[in-house]
Order: C-alpha cells, then structure tokens, then sequence
C-alpha cells in the first residue's frame, strides 16, 4: 500500500497536467433520481466529485482513496462548499473491507478495478445501484486517459463482469470532455436484483 500511496500522493500533488473533473459521473447526475436512497459508497474517490454529489443529495457517503493528498483535496472542497455526510477514508482498495447488502449506491470512476468487483456488488443492498465509469482501449485518437492499455478496459470488459447484476445502461463511446479533449470510455449502471418484472428509469 505504501508504495500505490507516495505514487498517487506525488501524482496528486505535483502532476500539473493530471486534472480531475469537478461534475460528478454524468450517469449518476442523469440517473439519480430514480436510485434508492440512504448509504452511498464512492470507491477511489480521488477528489470527491461524486461523494460531494451524493452527499448533497442526502445520501451517507463513505469515500475510499488510498492518497493522503486525494482526500485532503476532496475533505477541503467538501468544506468550501458547506457539505457534510461524507466519512473520508484512506486506505488501499484491496486492504478494504466491503461489508456486504450495506450500499443503496455505488460508484467507481476512472479505476480499474474488475478483480474487485464481486466485493463491490456484494457490498449493494437489494435494489441498489452500481454506476461505473472508465477508460476504453480504442483505435480512434485520444487525448487523456491511461498512458498504457494495461489500465484501460476491453470492449465489453466492464458488461461481462456485471451481468449478474441488471442492466440500467451500459454505453461504450468517446466523447469530450470539458477542455475539449477526446476520451475513449465505458459506463455502466447496474442494480441488484434479477428475473421477473422491474421498475426502470424513464428517460
């Protein structure tokens, strides 16, 4: 853990070229108002986006991030804006104990975690929800993201490891982002439960 720590603490506090946005996943933005309510889990928070999102939207957010640095950032923006209900939590996703049926929401943004994901679906409550995002192997031009396809995800990658979960929507594409630069990226937005007739989101 201590080496992923000083690499992300360095990466937080002197890479001037790595910018996180400040908007929440744009899923759970859309989505959130059909989603349950009451415990929420933001895995990597980095610097908080959707925790802060959550948080003011009434949820009881615990935010994982193994950077000291992430979660001074995220703690200090949280503050400026007069949001409370967030418990910031440092520690190593792997180190991490996800109590299982304990989540109404999950979300994991940028962070390639499929080796975790059966601690982070059993970690949801019946009917809640999963929505996560990451970057793409793609053969069209890109401009942020992973450096190495070794961090990014396959086509489908994503989907297949959450098959046992229903499908919300599920979206592989680029896009821009807010400076303009092109993103190769998956999103995905599952819930727990299976079989027979569901409630869905309208559009």
């Amino acid at each position: 853990m201590t080496d992923d720590r000083e690499r992300w603490n360095e990466k937080y506090s002197t890479d001037e070229a790595f910018d996180l946005p400040d908007h929440p996943i744009p899923a759970l933005e859309r989505l959130i108002d059909a989603f349950p309510t009451g415990r929420a889990l933001d895995v990597a928070t980095g610097t908080g986006r959707n925790a802060r999102f959550l948080a003011r939207r009434g949820y009881d957010v615990d935010a994982v991030d193994v950077s000291d640095e992430a979660l001074d950032r995220a703690a200090s923006a949280a503050d400026a804006e007069g949001v409370d209900g967030v418990t910031w939590i440092r520690s190593d996703i792997a180190d991490y104990t996800f109590e299982p049926s304990t989540y109404d929401v999950i979300t994991v943004s940028f962070f390639a975690a499929l080796e975790h994901l059966p601690e982070i679906k059993e970690a949801l409550s019946p009917g809640g929800v999963l929505v996560y995002e990451h970057h793409l192997r793609s053969s069209d031009p890109i401009d942020i993201g992973p450096s190495s396809d070794r961090y990014r995800y396959r086509a489908n990658d994503l989907l297949r490891a959450c098959l046992d979960l229903t499908i919300l929507e599920y979206r592989e594409r680029t896009r821009l982002d807010d400076e303009g630069r092109t993103q190769a990226v998956a999103t995905l937005v599952g819930r727990n439960s299976a079989g027979g007739s569901q409630s869905y989101p309208r559009e």
